[in-house]
């Protein structure tokens, strides 16, 4: 079964968020933050880094007169998940095998790719943010036109595995294997070689970090133990940490703990709040998560929607490509290195 969506190439879709956004209702979360936004000062952000030198003027930690580095990442997971209902809504039912997947749940996932994506695609384009695809292998593969789409629109495309399987317990002839398909899949079908990788749930094995680095990888987000990027040594060099988020992550508070997207939106601005702060003393970066499946649905858009909106009205607030924070964070003498082994 061919389950390629083919989109229109004219800008009607784009133009969904702009009509939308011009209403009046928005959720009273977002009616909360613009209160709180009146009181920031009031620049125009910019959204990408665009020098080559890691300048430290007025105190900054990062180029360009940056303050904070907001990272998004945007999971393109749908198409790629198992058969039978694992990691969704639904109770667990036990299928007999002639029965080869699960129909309920194929349709909440294909929400991700027929509606997901494609509206949060066009809000990035609102507010000219650009993020981090992390791109199941088979899901590209099945939906390739759309895989095409977020590269085209300025986006990062980084490798999740070839699809959701036990990457840790696998020998390392056997996750050499899986790594290489992931790369390859997704650069096949984008034209983009990814530089990141993201682990299933960050269960990384034992080989994981060194066959990154043999493969060519820069970097990988399976780390959240700090609030900005960081280097490690593997196999004798230098290999970045864009350390990932729980916290911000809205598979993890909406779908796994049940947050309202007003709640959502309250714990990710608070969770803004003082890193803009901290930002006047040290390098700081927000990562937040957006998977297709759950951050696409209408409800959550407004939220990222106002989100965007209030980290936008704070100056020196930049939006970078997980990519673009790893080659920065490998250029500057600044940044932390480890050597502790967790």
């Amino acid at each position: 079964m061919n389950n390629e969506i083919l989109f229109p190439a004219d800008a009607g879709r784009r133009s969904f968020l702009v009509q939308a956004g011009a209403g009046a209702g928005m959720l009273a979360a977002g009616a909360v933050l613009a209160n709180q936004a009146a009181a920031a000062p009031q620049a125009q952000a910019p959204t990408r880094a665009a020098s080559s030198k890691p300048g430290r003027a007025a105190g900054a930690f990062w180029p360009d007169g940056i303050r904070l580095v907001v990272s998004i990442s945007m999971q393109f997971e749908a198409g790629g998940q198992p058969p039978k209902g694992t990691d969704s809504p639904f109770p667990k039912v036990d299928f007999p095998p002639e029965v080869p997947s699960d129909p309920a749940a194929n349709t909440w996932f294909a929400y991700g790719y027929r509606e997901g994506i494609p509206r949060m695609l066009d809000l990035w384009d609102r507010h000219g943010v650009k993020v981090t695809s992390h791109m199941i292998g088979e899901a590209v593969q099945r939906h390739p036109q759309l895989a095409r789409e977020i590269v085209a629109r300025g986006h990062e495309a980084a490798a999740h595995g070839p699809r959701w399987s036990s990457q840790y317990a696998m020998s390392r002839k056997e996750e050499r294997g899986f790594l290489l398909a992931a790369r390859d899949m997704v650069e096949t079908v984008t034209g983009q070689r990814p530089q990141g990788y993201n682990c299933n749930w960050l269960r990384r094995g034992p080989n994981t970090l060194s066959l990154l680095q043999e493969l060519g990888y820069q970097y990988h987000i399976d780390d959240l133990s700090r609030d900005e990027p960081f280097i490690e040594q593997v196999n004798g060099h230098d290999f970045v940490v864009v350390p990932y988020s729980l916290r911000n992550n809205d598979i993890q508070l909406v779908e796994g703990r049940n947050y309202s997207p007003d709640a959502f939106l309250a714990q990710i601005t608070r969770e803004f709040d003082q890193l803009y702060e901290e930002a006047g003393r040290r390098r700081r970066m927000m990562s937040l998560s957006a998977h297709d499946r759950i951050s696409g649905t209408p409800q959550m858009v407004r939220v990222w929607d106002a989100f965007l909106a209030y980290a936008c009205r704070h100056p020196g607030v930049a939006f970078l490509r997980k990519d673009e924070i790893a080659a920065f964070a490998l250029r500057s003498p600044d940044t932390v290195r480890e050597t502790e082994t967790i």
